[in-house]
């Protein structure tokens, strides 16, 4: 836990660190390397942040999950309004060609769409003069808003004891808190003497753990199966999220739709909002329904909505409707495929970071390749692939299925001391399993 909330303290207060830098970065290679920082520093948040949840609360974590992916769903859709005010309408360059190129921003906009990329050279913007734009302040005030996140988890790491300088001047904040006793250092020797815990119950040492060839020493191949399904679910439906938020707006503004481009622009907010609606509605509904069940509704609640979309391609009406509802079966989707990964494979912690990755690494390919099919196919071919990845993530999902009836079960002296059960005090004062 304490290198964890160290990489969390660390990871937080890069983010805050490069937001403020974001606007001084007078070179795109250095604006590269700076938006590179913060990118690992997400990764580490996203990942660990996951990971210590799984860890922390086990079978109570698909409630805590569903929590934590509403307040990133909230974020992707307040951070926009912020920085709104601050967005220019026009040029952001004064020059004595200012008002011309002005003018011709609407053109150049409607020219910024996959098939027509030699109309940009028609129009001429000024490229030296007096920088007016105001966008600077919403990278400081974002920057400000987050400010209080490494502040509360530096916080926390001082009340646990974990800094090393101040380990004996507070009293501890979860003091019947099980990883906090574990992650003491004076309590660490005495630990180890304790129970052991079998193989499966795994990574719960340290943050690394995870990557440790013992931990896979006569494992099942059901065992690497789940986790492989399990990533390629979410490398598709992560991946649609990417595509659809990224592109929903080029094909609407395209024919046959030709949607007028102030109105496209609200489809990437719904679609955001109704992930954050989504994710709200899931933090009940997850504690009356197994994450099995929520996965395989999302996953077939995608399939139908793409397939609609596709019979209906004319209709603007449906465009909306159909953005809604996809924004609110693909909601839930990663922290309900988290939990129950992390179900089957007892609460190791070592799925988290394995699905995360598979999730990061779909969102990032898949809205490359839906771009490059566009630019070749037409806006048209969105939609179709849309309906190839929704396909994919119901057949991988079945797979994960037949390899969860295919997992062994652990036994009943794995389950006396696997992480399910709850912490009990012996004579010595040490937490048990």
């Amino acid at each position: 836990l304490a290198q964890s909330l160290f990489a969390l303290f660390a990871s937080s207060l890069a983010i805050s660190l490069v937001f403020a830098i974001i606007p001084l970065c007078h070179n795109v290679v250095v604006l590269a390397v700076v938006m590179a920082v913060a990118g690992l520093a997400m990764g580490c948040i996203d990942t660990i942040s996951n990971m210590q949840l799984v860890k922390i609360y086990q079978k109570d974590s698909a409630i805590f999950l569903q929590a934590l992916h509403f307040f990133v769903g909230f974020g992707a859709l307040l951070s926009p309004l912020i920085a709104d005010p601050f967005l220019s309408d026009t040029n952001c360059i004064l020059s004595n060609s200012t008002a011309n190129a002005s003018s011709n921003l609407p053109h150049i906009r409607k020219s910024l769409v996959p098939h027509h990329p030699g109309n940009l050279s028609h129009y001429d913007l000024p490229m030296k003069g007096m920088v007016v734009t105001r966008v600077s302040y919403a990278f400081w005030i974002m920057a400000l808003i987050n400010l209080p996140v490494p502040i509360a988890v530096f916080f926390l790491l001082y009340k646990e004891r974990m800094v090393p300088c101040f380990n004996n001047s507070s009293h501890p904040l979860l003091s019947a808190d099980e990883l906090a006793m574990e992650a003491r250092p004076a309590e660490k020797d005495d630990l180890s003497t304790t129970v052991q815990r079998p193989r499966a119950a795994g990574g719960h040492d340290d943050l690394f753990s995870c990557c440790q060839s013992k931990n896979f020493r006569g494992a099942s191949y059901a065992y690497f199966a789940v986790h492989i399904t399990g990533a390629l679910v979410l490398f598709m439906t992560d991946g649609i999220v990417g595509e659809y938020s990224g592109f929903v707006y080029s094909y609407a503004v395209e024919e046959p739709l030709s949607v007028v481009h102030k109105v496209a622009g609200y489809l990437p907010s719904l679609f955001w909002g109704f992930i954050t609606l989504g994710r709200l509605i899931s933090i009940p509904v997850s504690y009356r329904m197994k994450p099995a069940t929520m996965v395989f509704i999302n996953v077939v609640g995608v399939l139908i909505t793409f397939l609609l979309l596709l019979i209906f391609s004319y209709s603007v009406v449906f465009l909306f409707v159909g953005t809604a509802s996809l924004g609110l079966f693909l909601s839930s989707t990663f922290p309900s495929m988290l939990a129950y990964t992390e179900d089957i494979l007892q609460y190791q912690g070592c799925a988290t970071t394995v699905l995360v990755t598979g999730a990061g690494i779909g969102e990032m390919v898949l809205q490359l390749l839906v771009g490059s099919i566009i630019h070749d196919q037409g806006s048209y071919s969105f939609l179709v692939c849309g309906m190839i990845f929704g396909g994919l993530a119901f057949t991988f999902y079945a797979f994960l299925l037949f390899f969860h009836r295919m997992y062994p079960k652990p036994s009943s002296d794995t389950d006396d001391a696997s992480p399910d059960k709850p912490a009990v005090m012996d004579d010595t004062g040490q937490y048990q399993r």
